[in-house]
């Protein structure tokens, strides 16, 4: 196995690891560590690839995303709740105003991309 793959896979399993723990720490968000996740085990390694999509952890939180880029309003709420609360953090403590119009620029750009970008999954009862 060549390095760079070893590096992959490595960092694939942090990254999963990380969506692991945001499954029950409510400030770390699951879904994008999932997908970086993702990311480097297709990078990594076929059999890890596999392996990884055959989670439960995977098929939950990352696969509808990963599949056709939709999240269910609840999930799309969730993060960016979760998000404006730790950007609200730097927001109110920095007396900095060029730092402060970066973060409202994220804030903003963040909006935008969910509500605009990433499609919103209807749940059929």
């Amino acid at each position: 196995m060549k390095l760079y793959n070893l590096l992959f896979i490595t960092l694939g399993m942090f990254f999963m690891g990380l969506g692991m723990v945001g499954v029950i720490v409510p400030v770390l968000p699951t879904t994008p560590f999932l997908i970086l996740a993702s990311v480097f085990f297709v990078k990594g390694s076929d059999r890890f690839d596999l392996w990884f999509r055959s989670t439960r952890i995977y098929k939950s939180y990352a696969e509808d995303f990963i599949r056709d880029r939709s999240m269910t309003l609840k999930r799309k709420i969730t993060l960016m709740l979760i998000s404006d609360l730790m950007l609200s953090f730097p927001f109110i403590t920095l007396k900095n105003l060029y730092l402060k119009l970066f973060i409202l620029l994220v804030v903003i750009f963040k909006y935008y991309y969910f509500i605009f970008k990433i499609k919103t999954k209807k749940i059929y009862e």
